[in-house]
């Protein structure tokens, strides 16, 4: 390789997050070589991960956590399955469903930005509120068939939107992942809020003087993290026909899995969607892979938590190696 490609290449890899990034595709095409020669099926995904992934590496890469996720997508699958079911609309179910969700985000921004809880505290307690919510929407027992309220004929086309149905062969919720994955990466990457929020993760402080909003930059990463789960309910409703107050149950730890193994560091400022989306692909691809060869779900989860851990463990100690290499250079300097 000569000067110039290894050039191209050195600059390619200092794109903020892009080492973990690829560290985790390298981990995903071992993965497909070792389980696809047992069932290519292993290959199949579920792209509500993604979605739920991409809310929570917003959160992460400002330095905070967000574990309202599971719990917002119960509460977004309920309120919109109680509300058809009783014969509301599908669109106004929908819009009433968004507004509730995105009312979480605010609080959690306001929570953690403006009043500095701990955002494991803060969206802790948020994650409880949503959760009762989801409870007691449909007193306590989850839905009938949102057929039974709407129709038969909005029903499916509800469905059909939000699961089951096809655009150019390709299942919608494939489509609406994508969609969503485009528009995310693009304001992360390319927006001035996107500047911002790798701010605040670096140094919130720094930020705050340099004039950055951080309760507003906070706030926007958890109305993300509202929106991808207000969506990813709506997936839900549509797949099961009704609402279960238990849906969504334990993916604020998916979303968190998704986000590290894919270099996004929970230290905030660094990491990119292209991460998430890879490890968002580990998890499922390695989930998929050893419930094919017989593992047990105990030693399946044992996996992919030493899996995070040990990515958390890289971060820390590519980032303390990094601050020690430039130390000699300052003080050369000096």
């Amino acid at each position: 390789m000569n000067h110039k490609n290894q050039g191209a290449l050195r600059q390619f890899l200092n794109i903020r997050g892009m080492r973990g990034a690829m560290t985790a595709f390298a981990g995903l095409i071992v993965i497909y070589i070792a389980f696809g020669a047992i069932n290519p099926t292993v290959f199949s995904g579920q792209n509500v991960t993604n979605l739920i992934g991409i809310g929570q590496s917003y959160v992460l890469i400002t330095g905070n956590i967000d574990l309202s996720i599971g719990s917002v997508v119960g509460m977004s699958a309920m309120i919109a399955a109680t509300l058809m079911t009783h014969g509301v609309n599908p669109m106004a179910a929908i819009l009433i469903t968004l507004v509730c969700c995105l009312a979480i985000g605010v609080v959690n921004g306001i929570l953690v930005g403006k009043f500095q809880l701990p955002p494991f505290i803060a969206t802790l307690g948020t994650m409880f509120v949503a959760r009762g919510v989801a409870y007691m929407v449909n007193g306590n027992r989850n839905t009938d068939a949102i057929s039974s309220g709407i129709g038969k004929e909005a029903a499916d086309k509800f469905q059909a939107f939000f699961y089951y149905g096809k655009t150019a062969g390709v299942f919608n919720t494939f489509w609406i992942a994508l969609v969503l994955f485009i528009a995310f990466f693009f304001l992360l990457s390319k927006t001035r809020t996107g500047r911002h929020i790798y701010a605040i993760g670096s140094n919130a402080e720094a930020a705050k003087l340099s004039g950055v909003s951080v309760v507003a930059t906070v706030t926007k990463t958890y109305l993300v993290s509202a929106f991808c789960s207000f969506v990813v309910g709506l997936i839900l409703c549509g797949q099961a026909n009704m609402g279960n107050m238990e849906a969504g149950n334990m993916y604020e730890m998916y979303a968190v899995a998704a986000g590290v193994i894919g270099g996004i560091s929970p230290l905030g400022g660094t990491g990119i969607l292209l991460g998430t989306f890879a490890g968002a692909a580990v998890w499922q691809t390695l989930e998929n892979g050893l419930n094919m060869i017989g593992v047990q779900v105990g030693i399946q989860r044992l996996v992919i938590g030493i899996i995070v851990v040990f990515a958390v463990l890289l971060d820390v100690v590519l980032r303390k190696g990094m601050l020690i290499r430039k130390r000699p250079a300052a003080e050369k300097k000096v």
